[in-house]
C-alpha cells in the first residue's frame, strides 16, 4: 500500500463505475486523491462547499486513508500489520481495533470457502512476484510452490476483537488483507462522511466501491461494471444503489508474464498457483465495501462453479463473467446469482 499498488491474492478487482443516468437533478462535488497503492474519487451530492470546506473535507479525507494505511500496509516496514507479521508465533499481539475486524471478517471468509480465501498467502504472492519485486524469469518451480504454502494457512492465525489482538497459533504466518482493507477503507471514509453531515455519497478506492444515499438523482446511484472482453470496454451490466458496497474481482488485467505464459494475480491458496479457469471477473454486491471485496475475490478463486454454486447457498448478489468462446466476439456468458436478477434483473 504505497505509491507501488498492493496486489493481493484477489487482488485483483479492477471495477469501473460508470454514470448511468441523465444530467443530475442535484449539485455534485467530486474530490480526488491517491492512496494505498492506487486512486481514490468521493462525490458528493448536496450544496457544495466553500474553498475551505473543500480543503478540509479533501485534506480529511487524505488523513483517514493514511490513518488506516499505516494499520494495514505491507510496503511500510513500520505499519501495524507489519509489526505482527514479524512477532513470535504463540503470543496475543495487542492490534488496532481496524486490524482485528478485518482479520476475523477473512477468517469467516476462510472457513465458508474451505481456504479459497486466505489472508496469510503472502509467501505465495511474493514467490509469484505480485508485490515490491517482480518475479523474473519461469514460473515458480513445484518444489518452491510446496515451500512458499508450508507457509501459507489461515488456520495457524487467530484474531479475537475485544480486546483487539491477533495470534500466530502455529508456525510462521504473514497477514495480508489487501484483498478487504481497500473496502474497509472504502467503508470508513463513508462513515466519515456521515459524521460530517454529508450522507449522501460515493466512495470509490481502487476497485472497491461504497454509496449511501439516494444519487443525484434521488432514485439511487447509477453505477456500471465493465465487461472483462478484450477489446473496447463495454458495459456487463447497470444498476441501481442506494446504500452498500460493490467490488469486482478478476485476472484479466493485473498479469505477469514469465517463462512466455501470462499468469494472473490471483492466486488459489489451496494449489499455490494463480487461479485457472472460464472465469474472467465476479461482481458482488454486499451491505459493506469489506464484504463484497472479500467475497468477489473468493468467489473468483472458486470458479463459475464452486463459486455460482456457494453465491446461491448463501443468497449472495453475485454477477460472473464466464469465458464462452462459442458466443463469438463476444465470448462471455453473464450468469448472475438469484439474489442478483430478484434486485438487479437478469
Amino acid at each position: 500500500m504505497s505509491s507501488v499498488p498492493s496486489v493481493v491474492q484477489l487482488f485483483v478487482v479492477w471495477l469501473w463505475v460508470v454514470a448511468a443516468s441523465a444530467l443530475p437533478a442535484a449539485e455534485t462535488t467530486t474530490l480526488r486523491g491517491r492512496a494505498m497503492g492506487t486512486t481514490w474519487e468521493v462525490q458528493l451530492v448536496g450544496s457544495p462547499p466553500d474553498g475551505t470546506q473543500r480543503a478540509d473535507l479533501q485534506n480529511g479525507i487524505a488523513a483517514e486513508l493514511e490513518r488506516l494505511e499505516a494499520i494495514f500496509s505491507t510496503y511500510r516496514s513500520n505499519s501495524e500489520i507489519a509489526r505482527f507479521n514479524l512477532a513470535p508465533t504463540g503470543n496475543w499481539i495487542a492490534v488496532a481495533p481496524e486490524l482485528a475486524a478485518t482479520a476475523a471478517q477473512a477468517a469467516q471468509l476462510s472457513e465458508r470457502t474451505a481456504g479459497a480465501f486466505d489472508a496469510t498467502v503472502a509467501p505465495l504472492l511474493k514467490l509469484w512476484g505480485f508485490g515490491p519485486v517482480r518475479r523474473t524469469g519461469g514460473a515458480p518451480t513445484a518444489a518452491e510452490i510446496a515451500a512458499a504454502r508450508a507457509q501459507v494457512g489461515w488456520r495457524g492465525l487467530e484474531a479475537r476483537e475485544s480486546p483487539p489482538a491477533l495470534r500466530k497459533r502455529e508456525g510462521p504466518r504473514t497477514l495480508e488483507l489487501s484483498s478487504v482493507a481497500k473496502g474497509y477503507a472504502a467503508d470508513a471514509l463513508s462513515a466519515w462522511l456521515v459524521l460530517r453531515n454529508r450522507p449522501a455519497h460515493r466512495v470509490q478506492l481502487g476497485g472497491d466501491l461504497k454509496v449511501s444515499g439516494n444519487g443525484p438523482a434521488g432514485t439511487g446511484w447509477s453505477l456500471g461494471i465493465e465487461t472483462a472482453a478484450a477489446g473496447p470496454a463495454g458495459l456487463a451490466a447497470t444498476l441501481r444503489l442506494s446504500e452498500g458496497g460493490l467490488s469486482t474481482s478478476g485476472n484479466y488485467r493485473n498479469t505477469t508474464v514469465l517463462g512466455g505464459k501470462s499468469f494472473g494475480h490471483i492466486l488459489d491458496p489451496r494449489t499455490g498457483r494463480p487461479a485457472e479457469s472460464d472465469l474472467l471477473a465476479v461482481s458482488v454486491v454486499a451491505p459493506t465495501a469489506a464484504e463484497s471485496s472479500g467475497w468477489a475475490t473468493a468467489l473468483f478463486v472458486l470458479g463459475p462453479e464452486d463459486g455460482m454454486r456457494l453465491a446461491e447457498e448463501l443468497g449472495l448478489a453475485a454477477l460472473f463473467q464466464v469465458r464462452k468462446p462459442d458466443l463469438g466476439s463476444a465470448g462471455i456468458s453473464f450468469r448472475p446469482t438469484s439474489a442478483w436478477t430478484r434486485r438487479f434483473g437478469p
